[in-house]
């Protein structure tokens, strides 16, 4: 018996370049417009008067982003995979369009929110592009196809942010992908077929992502009033709200997450925590590291883009290195991982306001290994200890929950940045210094539940049976 065909060539064969070449253009587009708002986001706030906001355009973009992620499956069953990859393309134009021409901060905000929306809903047809259309022979280098997409927007993104930003043009970086985003809207009339349609019939968890989106926003506004007291109040408020949403998942008949989500002393639970609390305590460089870096040490906003993205590289270099290990060494990477964030945000806290720029990097590429060696590995104890029937769910759950995780990391950062008077018309010396220093110290307590979590799920046998459905 001859083996099936497994290359590019085979691949691309039998008129599948084209719709290839969509799915690739789709995947720049979600990577890129994700990467690139870091460098630019100093012109911003210097422009609108937004430094404020900082955190509000990061978090707002991924809160667009679960909404689109939990609604991709159901739009394209309902609408057919070509309106809704159409609309989508076009949504995310018109959330550029937005914040290029935006005269205020509200607007330019709205737009992100907008381009959240656009971008998560193509990702998630994506997926179902590529899952309908390709050979499951092939789906590996798909997978593969896409993982070197986001390789390339991490080397680009910054550098085409930084050269806008030294022009003084941050608005043209949205100008060139509301073109992008059209062409690939207009694309997708000629590319995909006209009535293919996923097979998810299920319903949205409406409820569920709109307690996130609430949550989200207490935590978002919650420094811009300056009091300490009432920003730890909302903070509060808005972490019980994001618990709400997992226990009403729980109960709901549409999920986002497997019904054990939330249960903190099994490996899905434990692995789900340390995933969130990792990633929200994560978001301070992004945020903030480009605004301080070139307030206090005079860099352009190229340079500290590619500062910023060394974190990103050293993600991809450490995942890449630990592939292969095998038994016992996946549960120590997972370990190893969580340490090593905690290590890099104090480190960042220590070295970003006055440190030698090499040790800044240092830390930066210590945070980016730390989910290199542990993110395949926790996803891994994440699908071992889920319910045979909600593997399918666990697997598509992840991506939301690194960006919950993502969001709420952005908007405490942003909490924390406006206390130290980043609230005010500019971002002062003083208040770069503080931000730089505060933002990392809150985000170590953050790190610490990782580890806790992390260890928690690395104990669990990796060959252990699925737990039984409820």
């Amino acid at each position: 018996m001859t083996a099936p065909d497994q290359s590019w060539r085979s691949l691309l064969g039998e008129g599948r370049a084209p719709r290839f070449a969509l799915i690739c253009l789709g995947a720049w587009l979600n990577a890129a417009d994700a990467l690139v708002t870091a460098t630019i986001m100093p012109s911003v706030g210097e422009d609108l008067g937004g430094y404020a906001y900082f955190g509000w355009a990061t978090a707002g973009y991924y809160t667009g982003s679960i909404l689109a992620g939990a609604t991709a499956g159901r739009l394209s069953q309902i609408f057919s995979l070509r309106r809704a990859t159409i609309a989508a393309g076009l949504l995310l134009a018109a959330g550029c369009l937005l914040s290029a021409a935006a005269p205020d901060i509200g607007l330019f905000l709205l737009g992100r929110l907008l381009q959240g929306l656009g971008a998560g809903w193509i990702s998630g047809f994506n997926y179902v592009a590529i899952g309908l259309l390709f050979p499951e022979r092939h789906l590996s280098r798909m997978f593969a196809a896409i993982a070197g997409i986001w390789g390339l927007a991490t080397l680009v993104g910054p550098l085409v942010g930084g050269l806008f930003a030294v022009a003084g043009d941050w608005r043209g970086v949205f100008w060139l992908f509301a073109v992008q985003a059209a062409g690939f809207g207009l694309a997708a009339v000629w590319l995909l077929p006209r009535d293919v349609r996923s097979q998810d019939k299920a319903g949205v968890p409406a409820l569920q992502v709109t307690l996130i989106a609430l949550g989200v926003a207490a935590i978002s506004v919650s420094g811009l009033g300056g009091r300490p007291l009432l920003a730890a109040a909302l903070g509060a408020a808005g972490l019980a709200l994001l618990w709400a949403a997992v226990r009403v998942d729980a109960r709901s008949k549409t999920r986002l997450f497997p019904r054990q989500a939330g249960a903190l002393s099994t490996p899905l639970g434990a692995g789900n925590a340390a995933i969130f609390w990792m990633f929200a305590a994560g978001m301070g460089l992004a945020t903030y590291g480009p605004a301080v870096m070139q307030t206090l040490r005079g860099l352009s906003p190229l340079e500290a883009g590619y500062v910023i993205a060394a974190e990103a590289f050293a993600w991809t270099i450490a995942a890449f290195l630990v592939t292969s290990a095998q038994g016992d060494w996946r549960a120590r990477w997972i370990r190893v991982g969580a340490v090593c964030l905690v290590l890099a945000q104090a480190g960042l806290a220590l070295t970003l306001r006055d440190g030698p720029l090499a040790a800044v990097i240092a830390a930066a590429a210590l945070s980016g290994a730390a989910y290199g060696v542990s993110w395949s590995f926790l996803s891994q104890r994440i699908l071992n200890g889920s319910p045979a029937p909600e593997r399918a769910l666990a697997s598509s759950s992840l991506a939301a929950l690194q960006q919950v995780g993502a969001a709420v990391g952005a908007a405490l950062s942003g909490a924390v940045a406006n206390l130290c008077g980043a609230a005010g018309g500019a971002f002062t010396p003083e208040a770069a210094r503080a931000t730089a220093v505060w933002v990392f110290v809150a985000a170590v307590p953050l790190a610490l539940l990782g580890v806790r979590y992390a260890w928690r799920a690395a104990a669990a046998d990796p060959l252990d049976a699925p737990q039984p459905a409820e």
